[in-house]
């Protein structure tokens, strides 16, 4: 699937169903969405904070696109990396802004991580 980086909308062909041909779309709750079925995401949710829990001091947090209209996911990165004492990289071409002492690339997501990758590996 291509984007167009001006509006950062998906270009046609769309992802199809491979069971009835229809529209896939992701299981992620949308204003006004009555398909969907929050069941896959509570138990994410359970796994994600058990993760948390469990995870020793030091966690790095990558975030990849996520913008400030809807924030929920830059909060969560941000309370992620607060509650075990890490560092978050915060990937966004048009907002990287992040809390002091983090990591802001304003850049996409493909270029941040083959460089990232690439300074690991050296």
């Amino acid at each position: 699937m291509t984007v167009d980086p001006a509006s950062f909308r998906a270009r046609p062909p769309l992802p199809s169903c491979p069971r009835c041909g229809a529209l896939a779309r992701p299981n992620i709750l949308m204003f006004g969405d009555g398909g969907w079925d929050p069941e896959r995401s509570h138990a994410q949710s359970l796994r994600f904070a058990r993760f948390l829990e469990t995870t020793a001091a030091g966690l790095c947090v990558i975030e990849c696109g996520a913008g400030t209209a809807i924030p929920t996911v830059r909060y969560t990165s941000e309370r992620a990396a607060a509650r075990r004492e890490g560092t978050l990289v915060r990937i966004n071409q048009r907002e990287p802004e992040v809390p002091p002492g983090h990591v802001g690339l304003a850049m996409g997501a493909l270029a941040a991580l083959t460089r990232i990758e690439a300074i690991l590996a050296s």
